[in-house]
């Protein structure tokens, strides 16, 4: 029989320090892909700055979600550097000094960051979804989205308190308080996304039947695809946030992973939603609008029908703010699409 080498810990606390350490790969991997999304749609923002307003503004987004999680990422590599480096004799282990020193600053960062990427990340999706329902109307949008805007307000609060219990001293954050608030704010701010992905979904549904009997299928699938419907309602993140929620509840150690896997999963879906944005290929508040031009211009004369192929480019930047070109652009000849794509960025501030 070999040697024992181990720690003399239990092993209920072995295995929350192997699922923390597993959460920490789980971390850098997310931020690796992350950096990636930034990178792609920071430079496609930057070129557009000069045209819209808005491409500034969604560029400060990310960045703003990408500085958060880089401060997210750096307090999480010092937590594992302080437990299992510097205070690796601490009396019961590194898995007790974590829960002794949820006072420190770098403890207190790492819980402020993750409410705040949590937050960020819940107002994009109450854009998106309000964007998506205002082309019913803005003030139906506006009553849609009233109730999850409300419950995002109370995620808030429930969030900042559950952030500050968890930071004082002799709690932790699996404490008796701070799992409560905990658990709250979770269940909150997991309802919050799954209304809004059944928002979301349920109105890209509808619409799919309408633009499928306006465009061909393979025109219309960047817009109403099963995979598109996915990226746009965030579906992924919502499955995540649940599997976790259960188990922070239950006090499963496979939080620990699951924790930075939704949060992960949360800041890659909004950057794909910029993504699609700035590509070209995400919905807008005038996307029914254009679909229903595209259809109508396409019943005034074979020429114009023959024409929607050969600036379909032109039609997938309508949806994010885009305008879609008229009839009599489309007559034009494809010696022209630069200076149609010209008049297409003006535009980009509608989105």
């Amino acid at each position: 029989m070999s040697t024992y080498y181990g720690p003399n810990e239990s092993q209920s606390t072995i295995q929350l320090e192997r699922f923390f350490l597993a959460g920490d790969v789980a971390c850098g991997v997310g931020y690796g892909i992350q950096l990636v999304l930034y990178y792609s749609c920071a430079m496609y923002l930057w070129n557009r700055r000069k045209q819209s307003r808005k491409a500034l503004f969604l560029l400060a987004y990310i960045t703003l979600l990408l500085s958060v999680s880089t401060i997210f990422l750096i307090v999480q590599a010092r937590t594992v550097q302080l437990m299992y480096v510097d205070n690796r004799n601490y009396p019961g282990g590194p898995w007790p000094f974590f829960l002794a020193t949820q006072n420190w600053a770098v403890n207190t960062i790492f819980d402020a960051s993750l409410f705040t990427l949590t937050f960020l990340s819940d107002g994009l999706m109450l854009w998106r979804c309000w964007v998506i329902w205002t082309s019913s109307g803005k003030l139906i949008a506006y009553v849609i989205t009233a109730f999850p805007a409300l419950t995002l307000l109370a995620s808030f609060i429930m969030g900042t308190l559950w952030t500050l219990e968890s930071s004082q001293p002799g709690l932790s954050f699996y404490s008796k308080l701070p799992l409560a608030f905990g658990t709250s704010y979770y269940s909150i701010s997991l309802g919050v996304n799954i209304i809004l992905t059944f928002l979301i979904t349920g109105r890209l549904l509808v619409y799919r039947k309408q633009i499928l009997d306006s465009l061909p299928a393979e025109h219309a699938k960047g817009y109403v695809s099963l995979l598109t419907i996915i990226v746009e309602s965030a579906a992924t993140y919502s499955i995540c946030a649940f599997l976790f929620l259960i188990t922070y509840a239950v006090s499963n150690p496979a939080n620990q992973v699951l924790l930075f896997i939704s949060c992960a999963a949360q800041q890659i879906t909004s950057y794909m939603i910029i993504y699609r944005l700035v590509d070209g290929r995400a919905w807008r508040k005038d996307t029914m609008y254009a679909f229903a031009t595209q259809k109508g211009s396409s019943e005034i004369g074979q020429k114009v029908q023959m024409n929607t192929d050969n600036h379909l480019s032109t039609f997938h930047a309508a949806s994010v703010g885009f305008a879609l070109s008229g009839v009599e652009d489309q007559t034009t000849t494809a010696g022209t699409d630069t200076q149609n794509d010209g008049d297409l960025t003006r535009e980009f501030a509608s989105v």
